[in-house]
Parts: C-alpha cells; structure tokens; sequence
C-alpha cells in the first residue's frame, strides 16, 4: 500500500511517502517563515520522484492534523482532502504529537513529552510513556510556570519541542531533559497511519476539520479614521 504523508503543523513542511511500512522518501524543510503555501505541493512532487511513483499510484493520504499552526494546518488538510477527492482514496488523520515521540520511545525515558510553542507562555502538550507511547494524559493548551508537571518531577522525563526552549527556564523538574529543535515530521506518522488503516479509522473528507485545540484570533486591523 503505498501511502503519502503530510505533516504542516509547525515550521517544518513535511511530505513523505511509504510502501507498507518501508519509507520511501521524505522532503521537509524547516522555515521560520512557515513555507506551507509555497513549498507544499512541490515537496509532494520531489517525494514522488524521489519514490519513483506518481499521484495515480497513491492508495491513502496521511496527515498530521495538529494541534499547531493554524494557517498550516489548513494548508494541509486542504491538500490532503484535494488528493483523496481526486483520486478517490482514504484520509487518516494522525495527531502530530505523535510524530514528534516516536524517535524518542524505548530510550530509557519514563515520559516524553512534546511541547509545541503557542505563543507567550503557552504551549500545546500531552504527556506519553516513554517505553510504549501509550497517552498518558491527552492533547491540552497549558500555561508554563515553575509548577508545571510537578507532578512528574521524581520521573526521568524527554521534553522536546519548540516549546521546550522557554520551559528549560522555568520548570523545576532535576531529572528533566529537553530537546528544543524537534519538530512533527511526516516519516514518523507511518506506523499510527497504519495503526488506523487496519483498524478502518478513516476521516470523512467532506467534514473533516483539523485538530486546531483553539480557535483562530486574527489582528484586528486598527481604525485609521
């Protein structure tokens, strides 16, 4: 089954592609400037050449549905619903915190924990065992204080994100780690992708919104009257 993925939540545009469980080809980059809109459907494009494939051999659209950007994750679930109504094939939906654990699971942390920069002191986090990556506590907006996860402060616990570079200030935690330039990336949405095709877990494309956690504040313009 030859699957495409596509991961826009954050500051990495992600595409990459899987012939069951063996990777193929993975096009992502990295931009303070959030290159979604410009560089998506290119990366979709090097992916397939990259896997010597076209748009017509795809089976199944993958995608990260957040939480994070909002104007990313439109971007994405834009195109990911375009190919599955073009092409007449299923969309799964995966949430992109766990993209970002699944490099870190099975490497002697108790809890990994992503934390995805929202802005002021507020992150977009959920808490994960370290050994399985079963959820331990689900996908929340949390204000940073020094009493954040407390809680786990007599655990060996992975924070990674964006998020973590301001929360390795604050937080009181003497067996924490932090890893601050991890972002969600598509290669890592393969294996909850699959999880989801075997179960039948497909989103219906015409309602399908993604996980934006909280609704969208645009600047208001100012009255110049």
């Amino acid at each position: 089954m030859k699957i495409l993925y596509l991961e826009t939540s954050s500051k990495n545009c992600s595409v990459a592609i899987s012939d069951g469980d063996q990777l193929l080809c993975v096009c992502e980059e990295v931009s303070e400037n959030y290159k979604q809109s410009e560089s998506l459907h290119t990366f979709v494009e090097w992916a397939l050449e990259g896997a010597k494939l076209s748009m017509k051999d795809i089976d199944a659209v993958s995608l990260g549905k957040g939480p994070g950007s909002y104007t990313g994750l439109r971007i994405g679930a834009a195109s990911a619903k375009g190919f599955c109504y073009g092409l007449k094939i299923p969309l799964v939906a995966v949430n992109s915190m766990e993209s970002m654990i699944e490099p870190f699971l099975g490497q002697n942390y108790d809890l990994v924990i992503p934390l995805v920069d929202a802005r002021r002191m507020e992150v977009y986090t959920a808490v994960y065992d370290g050994k399985s990556g079963e959820e331990i506590l689900p996908t929340e907006a949390k204000i940073l204080d020094e009493y954040a996860f407390e809680e786990f402060k007599d655990q060996k616990v992975l924070f990674i994100g964006d998020g973590a570079a301001k929360a390795k200030d604050i937080l009181q935690l003497p067996h924490a780690e932090f890893k601050t330039d991890i972002y969600p990336s598509a290669q890592y949405l393969i294996k909850k992708t699959l999880e989801k095709i075997q179960n039948k877990e497909f989103e219906d494309i015409a309602y399908f919104e993604p996980f934006y956690l909280k609704d969208f504040h645009g600047v208001k313009k100012k009255n110049t009257e």
